[in-house]
């Protein structure tokens, strides 16, 4: 049987944190504080996963949530040679959002958020996604951040909107 790992590693007492390539930063750097914005999206969505009925939303989230684990990695990394955000994942996430988005009627009013409950986890994942992106433009003003990553943050707050709206107006799917 193997030996369970300890929870504290006491490697962060004096304020630093390993990276995902293994160099040690401030806690307080822009990166750290990057990654961990992108972190809180991921508890944010889950929040909304346990909230909301549709099972097509659901799903969706899911994947995202998983994405968010390669964002995360792009952040907490120095010097990829290949980062984990690609084109292909923009395109994800624009072919999610038009799937959703025709589900709509064009909107002619403004939304405030609340109309039930995952509609409303859905809009603090949302806001909780552009000051993530304001974090990450930030960072990029002194580091090069993965330009893919950046596309796909903004596209983010897009889809949680849209999901909102989904399971706001659409209402729930019927069970087989």
């Amino acid at each position: 049987m193997s030996k369970k790992a300890a929870v504290y590693t006491r490697t962060g007492d004096k304020g630093t944190t390993g990276l995902y390539t293994g160099e040690r930063v401030s806690k307080c750097s822009t990166r750290v504080e990057s990654y961990g914005n992108l972190d809180e999206i991921t508890s944010a969505l889950g929040l909304a996963r346990s909230l909301v009925k549709r099972d097509d939303v659901k799903e969706a989230i899911f994947n995202v949530q998983k994405l968010l684990m390669s964002m995360m990695a792009d952040v907490a990394s120095l010097n990829l040679p290949q980062p984990y955000i690609t084109e292909e994942h923009v395109k994800l996430f624009e072919s999610t959002i038009d799937k959703f988005d025709a589900m709509l009627q064009p909107l002619s009013h403004f939304i405030i958020p609340g109309d039930s409950p995952g509609a409303g986890a859905l809009d603090i994942a949302r806001t909780t996604t552009r000051r993530a992106e304001r974090q990450l433009l930030r960072l990029n003003e002194t580091e090069p951040v993965n330009p893919q990553l950046l596309i796909c943050v903004n596209r983010l707050s897009d889809l949680c909107f849209i999901l909102a709206r989904v399971e706001t107006e659409v209402g729930v799917e019927k069970e087989k």
